[in-house]
């Protein structure tokens, strides 16, 4: 048989799906990826961006319910945040970068 080339699409394509794991991971842990040599793909570089202002946002949560001890909004708040986890986390999974919900547009002024 004879053996084909794949189209640069394809090769494109296939490079991002190696590193959709660690697109996955950069919501976990959002630093991880940049220990790796997954640092230098565009796609995953997205996610790491996403995955820290998520984090970001996260902390704020944290520290405005501590401070301001107004529980339920910020269990309201923490939900929202769990419902963008799992949409992050669901783009990087289908190979897309869409930007999540009120707060992607952050991700955006970020330089790593």
């Amino acid at each position: 048989m004879p053996e084909t080339t794949p189209s640069p699409s394809e090769t494109k394509e296939g490079s991002r799906g190696k590193n959709t794991g660690m697109a996955i991971v950069a919501y976990i842990l959002f630093f991880i990826p940049l220990l790796t040599d997954a640092k230098n793909d565009p796609f995953v570089k997205y996610h790491v961006k996403q995955g820290l202002v998520l984090f970001i946002a996260s902390v704020g949560v944290m520290i405005i319910s501590r401070v301001l001890m107004i529980y339920m909004f910020a269990w309201i708040l923490n939900i929202g945040l769990l419902v963008l986890f799992v949409i992050g986390i669901m783009n990087a999974i289908n190979g897309k970068e869409v930007p999540l919900p009120f707060i992607g547009q952050f991700a955006d002024k970020i330089h790593i």
